[in-house]
C-alpha cells in the first residue's frame, strides 16, 4: 500500500483521522440516545400514570356482584347464564336489585345519611340513578313465505336503523312506553348480532329499592319486553374516592331474531379527576416535558427533510420517525380533548344526582386516548433498535430482515391466500355447528389457533365425519409443515448470507463499543485511575532508544534496519487482520504481499546467518 494513502494531508495518519470521526459519531449517537432515553422515561411515566393497579380489582369486584351472582335458590341463573325472558326478569328483581341498593353494614347498622344514595360494598357510591333502555324493530320488516303464512303472519327482522320501531306501545303513559330521541351524540354499541344506536324506550330507576322493585314487577306484568325487542341496556356509574376511580358499567341483553338471549357487558374503570394528589401534578409536569420533546422532534425531522429532500423517504427508520410524530400528535390532541370534555361535562353530571349521569361518552374518548398512548409506547420502544443496531449482532439481525423483506412479502401473500381459502372452507363446512367457525372472523382466528396447537378436533369431526378430518389433515400439511418451514428457510438462508458478507467485509459495520471504550479509558487516565497507554510518539522514542542500544552492542546498520522493517511488517499484518478501528482504511493482505513479506524475512535471516549474528529478540 502506498505510503501517501496511509497519511492524511498535514502528516496526520489516516486511521487516526478515521478513529476521530468514529469518536465524534459515537458522541453524537450517545447524546441522541441519552436524550431519547429521557423522553422514553417521561413517556412511560405518562403511560403508567393513566393506569391504576386498582382498576383491575374494581372491575373484578363489580363483575362478581352483577355478573356472577345467581338468583336466590337457583345456582345457575346469573346474568351470564340467562337465556329466556323469565330469567331476565329474575335477574332484574334479584341480583341487579340487590347489587345496586346497599344501605347498611353487615351487622345491619346504618352507614350514612346521604339522601338515600347507595354505596356498593360500602366504598363505591352510586352516582345518580341507573338507566334501562331498549330498542325494538317493527312488525312486517321481513316476509313470511306464502305457503307458511297460515302458521305465522308476524315477522320481526334483525335490528337495523331502518327496521327500528319508534312508535309508542303498551300503556303509553310513562317514558318507558314512549320513544326518546338521543340527546347525546354517543358512539353506537357494537353487539353480537347488531350495531345499536342511541335513544329508544328509556326509564330511570328510583333511589328507593322498594319503588324500583315495584317498577320491575309492573313492567313485567304489562309486557314491556315484546317480540320486537332486540336489545336492553342497563347503564350506571360508580365512584370510589379511596382510589379516585370511576367505574362505568353497561350490561347488555340482546334478543336475536332466532329467539333466546345473548348477554354481554362492558366494565371500565377510569380516572376522570386527574390532578388531585402530588403525583398527579408530577404527571402534569411530564406532560409539559412531553410536549417540548414533541416540538424538538418535529424540528429535527424538518431539518432532515430539508437536507435530504426525497432521499429522506427512502429510509424505513425515517418512516418510523414520521409514524411516531403522528402518534405523538394524536396523543397530545386526545389528551387535551378529553380534559376539555371532562371539565365541561363532569361538573354538570355531578350536580344532578337525581338523574342518570351519562359518563359513557367521556369513557369512550378516555379509553381511545389510552389505546393511542399504548400504541405510541410500543413504537417508541421499537425505535431503540435504531441505536442498538450499531452492535454487530443487532446489525446482522436488522440486515437480515431488510434483505429478506421482499421474499417475506411474497410469502405472506401466498400464506394468507391459502389461509383465507381454508377459513372460508371451515366456515361453510362447520359454521352452523361449531362455535369456532360460526363467523368468518372466528374461522380466521381459529386457523391461527390451530397453528399454535389450540383446536377442538372432536367438534370438527362431529360436525362432518368425512370432510372434517380431511380439512384438518390438509391444513396441517400445507400450512404447518410446508409454509411455516418455508418461512423459516427464508430467514435462515438470508441470515447465513448476511453473516458471510460481514465475515469477508462486504458490509461495513460501525462498532460503537470501541470508541466508547476509548472515551472511558481517556476519562480514567485523566482521573489517574488507569495507567496511560503508549502513543505513537512514545513508541517511536522507544524504538530509537532500542536502536541506539543495538549500535552500542556492535550491530551494524543493515541488521538494525532489517529488524525495524520486520517489526513494521509484523505490525502491518496485525492491523490488517485484527484491527477493528481501521478496517475501512486497510484492505486484507494479498497473496503477493504475503510472498514479498516472506521473501524479505528469508533474505534477512540469510544475511544474519551469513554474518553469524543474531537479531535481538526484542525486535522480532
Amino acid at each position: 500500500m502506498p505510503v501517501a494513502s496511509r497519511w492524511h494531508r498535514g502528516g496526520t495518519p489516516k486511521h487516526n483521522l478515521h478513529f476521530r470521526n468514529e469518536v465524534q459519531q459515537s458522541r453524537s449517537i450517545l447524546l441522541e440516545l441519552l436524550i431519547y432515553l429521557i423522553f422514553l422515561i417521561i413517556l412511560c411515566i405518562l403511560t403508567f400514570g393513566t393506569v391504576n393497579p386498582h382498576m383491575y380489582y374494581l372491575n373484578k369486584l363489580m363483575s362478581s356482584v352483577f355478573l356472577d351472582t345467581s338468583v336466590p335458590g337457583e345456582e345457575r341463573t346469573s346474568f351470564k347464564s340467562i337465556c329466556s325472558i323469565p330469567d331476565f326478569w329474575k335477574f332484574m328483581k334479584g341480583p341487579l336489585l340487590e347489587g345496586l341498593y346497599w344501605d347498611s353494614w353487615y351487622s345491619n347498622s346504618q352507614l350514612y345519611n346521604s339522601k338515600n344514595s347507595s354505596r356498593i360494598y360500602s366504598e363505591n357510591i352510586l352516582l345518580g340513578v341507573p338507566r334501562v333502555r331498549q330498542l325494538k324493530v317493527r312488525n312486517n320488516t321481513c316476509k313470511v313465505y306464502s305457503s307458511l303464512q297460515f302458521l305465522m303472519r308476524e315477522c320481526y327482522a334483525k335490528y337495523t336503523s331502518k327496521n327500528e320501531d319508534m312508535s309508542d306501545f303498551g300503556l303509553q303513559v310513562e317514558t318507558e312506553w314512549k320513544y326518546s330521541t338521543p340527546t347525546v351524540n354517543a358512539p353506537w354499541h357494537w353487539g353480537f348480532v347488531g350495531v345499536y344506536r342511541n335513544g329508544g324506550y328509556i326509564f330511570t330507576l328510583s333511589k328507593s329499592k322498594s319503588e324500583t322493585k315495584d317498577k320491575f314487577i309492573n313492567l313485567q306484568k304489562n309486557d314491556w319486553i315484546t317480540r320486537g325487542t332486540r336489545v336492553v341496556f342497563i347503564d350506571f356509574t360508580l365512584y370510589n374516592a379511596n382510589v379516585n376511580l370511576f367505574c362505568i358499567i353497561r350490561l347488555v341483553a340482546e334478543f336475536p331474531a332466532t329467539g333466546g338471549i345473548l348477554t354481554s357487558w362492558q366494565i371500565y374503570s377510569v380516572k376522570f379527576l386527574k390532578y388531585v394528589s402530588n403525583y398527579d401534578y408530577f404527571i402534569a409536569v411530564c406532560e409539559i416535558a412531553f410536549f417540548i420533546f414533541f416540538i424538538i422532534f418535529i424540528i429535527q425531522e424538518g431539518i432532515k427533510m430539508i437536507k435530504f429532500k426525497f432521499a429522506y423517504f427512502k429510509s424505513i427508520g425515517n418512516w418510523l420517525e414520521l409514524l411516531l410524530l403522528v402518534l405523538y400528535f394524536f396523543t397530545i390532541f386526545f389528551n387535551l380533548y378529553s380534559k376539555i370534555q371532562i371539565s365541561l361535562i363532569l361538573e354538570q353530571l355531578l350536580k344532578h344526582t337525581e338523574q342518570y349521569s351519562d359518563f359513557y361518552l367521556l369513557t369512550y374518548w378516555l379509553i381511545f386516548y389510552n389505546n393511542i398512548l399504548a400504541i405510541t409506547v410500543f413504537f417508541a420502544w421499537i425505535k431503540i433498535f435504531k441505536f442498538i443496531s450499531f452492535n454487530n449482532t443487532m446489525s446482522q439481525l436488522s440486515s437480515t430482515l431488510s434483505c429478506c423483506i421482499k421474499d417475506i412479502v411474497g410469502f405472506t401473500i401466498m400464506f394468507f391466500i391459502i389461509l383465507l381459502a381454508y377459513a372460508k372452507l371451515g366456515f361453510l363446512l362447520f359454521g352452523s355447528q361449531v362455535d369456532d367457525f360460526s363467523t368468518l372472523r372466528n374461522s380466521i382466528f381459529t386457523q391461527f389457533r390451530i397453528i399454535l396447537g389450540d383446536f377442538n378436533f372432536a367438534a370438527i369431526q362431529q360436525a362432518s365425519p368425512i370432510l372434517g378430518p380431511i380439512y384438518f389433515i390438509t391444513f396441517i400439511l400445507f400450512i404447518f409443515l410446508v409454509l411455516l418451514n418455508m418461512f423459516l428457510a427464508i430467514i435462515i438462508f438470508t441470515y447465513s448470507e448476511v453473516q458471510d458478507d460481514y465475515s469477508i467485509g462486504r458490509r461495513s459495520s460501525f462498532k460503537l463499543c470501541k470508541p466508547i471504550k476509548k472515551i472511558c479509558n481517556n476519562i480514567l487516565e485523566k482521573l489517574k485511575l488507569k495507567k496511560p497507554q503508549e502513543g505513537e510518539d512514545d513508541k517511536s522514542k522507544k524504538n530509537k532508544d532500542l536502536a541506539e542500544e543495538a549500535r552500542k552492542k556492535g550491530f551494524d546498520e543493515n541488521e538494525i534496519q532489517s529488524a525495524e522493517q520486520m517489526k513494521k511488517w509484523k505490525e502491518r499484518l496485525e492491523k490488517k487482520y485484527y484491527s477493528a478501528e481501521i478496517q475501512d482504511d486497510y484492505q486484507p493482505v494479498t497473496q503477493q504481499e504475503f510472498k514479498d513479506g516472506t521473501t524479505t524475512k528469508l533474505q534477512n535471516e540469510t544475511e544474519c546467518l551469513t554474518k553469524r549474528t543474531q537479531v535481538p529478540a526484542k525486535y522480532t
